[in-house]
């Protein structure tokens, strides 16, 4: 009977939730209202912009913006509340949310070669929220969540490979991702068209993506663990489909108009979010520094810093801990929740930081953990270190901790206060050369190949007098 309920359930839902997808046209299973996706969207758009941060350059955000709402107004849902964003990672990176709100790095913009580019990415982002790609995703998820449940309440024998099952369903979750890129791909090329940029920017694209993520071949997933199909696939597919629809190929690149915006832009990892040098991490704006353990596996976040051990049974994370008034109080908070039995505790003030630290217990779900926890001010800025193991590994780890703990020191040499991110500058030649030649008289933030690679040629390739190219002034941290 339960099996017939579940079923009758299932065909309910469906015939219920048939919507024409306003991008295809084609009817498709959803779940989701269009009001949901505006109010995820706007829900966790903070938190994207809290992670990452917005690039501090409003002339690049208004230019993005306004491009980003001129390919949205000729789509199929102009009416949604679109948001064009620049965030400040280095990786080559874009994504959209439900309901419009969409992203790209400035590790991708640095590699794009005109305007035209950025449109097909950006028409490509729009794509999936027009077709309602993420929206679609849930509407999968939350019907086999419904089917696993039904299927785990009627069957012992289910229930013992549900987790075969869930696999299962990532992977057919997968290959639809993997429409759905191809599906975005053929939408954007519908709206750079209607906007009258050149079709074959859409290919420019593809062809920086396979340089960019370390060319063909060696070192990458097979193509069908991936979410993306290979660069290289979707400039045949895309290939295709300019001939099939007739795009024009002569159409607006605006290459010098887009390299302008480019320039004076940060390149790769900013330092004044903090770096490391071997272990020792280093944080100019905030001027601190900690060292970390040896042979740990770090990692540094825009709102934490933080390292694993070798084994991975151990992790000690820097935070700046906003909402605690003094290390004593931080301190006497935590210890004060429920699970947590607290150790050795100890408050000091050393160079003008006011550390107040503590072993501790804690019960959790998962078992006991012991670890250390501090509550650190420096310079009017409160930080809570943690760091912990499984209760069984701790007596191996506590005294790397310990040590992490007590590096937190300020920072005074002005060689680190003073440390700059590299930086994009677009340069006209002079006369006809190669990047080999530029790079000997000009010495660069990157090596010649990196170089090479933002600026689609050869190391050796003769480049033309009066080209524009883009170098990248500075130092690497």
């Amino acid at each position: 009977m339960n099996v017939r309920m579940s079923g009758a359930m299932a065909l309910l839902l469906l015939a219920a939730a048939c919507a024409v997808n306003p991008a295809t046209g084609r009817r498709e299973l959803m779940l989701v209202s269009e009001q949901q996706e505006i109010a995820l969207g706007r829900e966790s758009d903070p938190a994207i912009t809290a992670q990452f941060g917005l690039v501090d350059d409003p002339e690049l955000q208004a230019y993005v913006s306004d491009l980003g709402v001129r390919l949205a107004g000729v789509s199929e849902r102009p009416d949604l509340p679109w948001s064009f964003k620049v965030v400040d990672d280095p990786l080559v990176n874009a994504f959209a949310l439900p309901g419009g709100f969409i992203y790209v790095t400035r590790g991708i913009l640095a590699h794009f070669d005109s305007e035209a580019e950025l449109a097909g990415v950006l028409g490509h982002e729009v794509g999936h929220v027009t077709a309602r790609h993420g929206a679609s995703q849930m509407s999968r998820q939350q019907l086999q969540q419904i089917g696993l449940v039904a299927g785990m309440v009627v069957s012992e024998t289910f229930r013992e490979y549900s987790g075969l099952a869930a696999t299962g369903l990532q992977l057919m979750n997968l290959s639809y991702s993997r429409d759905d890129e191809s599906q975005s791909d053929r939408l954007g090329l519908r709206y750079i068209s209607r906007l009258d940029y050149d079709a074959d920017a859409m290919i420019g694209v593809f062809e920086m993506l396979a340089t960019a993520g370390g060319g063909s071949g060696q070192g990458r997933l097979p193509e069908w663990q991936l979410t993306h199909p290979y660069p290289e696939t979707r400039s045949e597919d895309m290939r295709a489909e300019i001939a099939r629809t007739g795009a024009a190929r002569d159409g607006l690149v605006e290459r010098d108009r887009y390299l302008d915006m480019l320039h004076g832009m940060v390149f790769g990892q900013n330092p004044r979010d903090g770096y490391f040098e071997g272990e020792r991490f280093l944080h100019p704006e905030l001027a601190f520094e900690v060292t970390f353990p040896s042979g740990w596996s770090t990692v540094n976040q825009r709102d934490q810093v933080g390292a694993v051990s070798s084994e991975e049974d151990a992790i000690v994370v820097l935070t700046v801990a906003s909402d605690i008034a003094t290390p004593s109080a931080g301190l006497r908070d935590f210890l004060s929740q429920q699970g947590i039995t607290s150790g050795g505790v100890s408050e000091s003030e050393t160079n003008g930081v006011t550390t107040a630290r503590a072993t501790f217990r804690a019960e959790t779900e998962n078992g006991a953990v012991e670890g250390e926890v501090a509550f650190l001010s420096h310079d009017g800025v409160t930080y809570r270190m943690l760091g912990y193991a499984a209760a069984a590994r701790w007596s191996a780890r506590r005294a790397a901790v310990a040590s992490t703990v007590s590096s937190f020191a300020p920072v005074t040499d002005p060689t680190v206060l003073g440390v700059q991110p590299m930086q994009l500058r677009i340069v006209t030649l002079p006369e006809a050369m190669s990047l080999n030649s530029f790079v000997r008289s000009n010495p660069q933030g990157v090596d010649v190949d990196e170089l090479a690679r933002l600026n689609r040629v050869s190391p050796g390739e003769v480049i033309p007098a009066g080209t524009r190219i883009k170098a990248v002034e500075g130092i690497r941290r």
